[in-house]
């Protein structure tokens, strides 16, 4: 299916509020669906648990996540070195990698300087928007 087309569909889907929508076109479909915010009294109530479940660690440190749908490269090009690598220190507007859409490169640059701790993606994996992508602490 198009990109395009795909496009197309989002924009239909917040004109008109929709919150999903399926497409068949011979032997392809798509699928969307959208994500509702959470507001409060817009859910109902739920029973107080008696044990508190445990807490998992969250690793500390900044996360860049995705601006975009697309395909994620951590590289300028095939056979070229990475962007960055683990362990590495990186400055505010330093590029981590580019994000494909719609044919267009869009370099993701690092909001805050530090130490790369984690790639979360890997090269030429389809991401969404909002997905983390690096963490790295200050």
């Amino acid at each position: 299916m198009d990109i395009r087309k795909i496009k197309k569909l989002i924009d239909l889907m917040i004109e008109s509020d929709l919150q999903a929508i399926e497409v068949k076109e011979g032997d392809q479909s798509i699928a969307l669906t959208r994500r509702s915010p959470v507001v409060a009294g817009n859910f109902p109530a739920m029973p107080t648990p008696v044990a508190a479940a445990p807490v998992a660690k969250t690793p500390r440190g900044a996360v860049e996540t995705s601006p975009m749908v697309g395909v994620f490269y951590e590289a300028p090009s095939p056979g070229e070195a990475t962007f960055i690598k683990v362990g590495q220190t990186v400055s505010a507007g330093d590029t981590l990698g580019i994000i494909e859409a719609m044919k267009i490169m869009n370099p993701i640059e690092a909001t805050q300087s530090g130490v790369v701790e984690e790639i979360l993606v890997k090269n030429g994996e389809v991401i969404q928007f909002g997905q983390p992508l690096f963490r790295y602490r200050a």
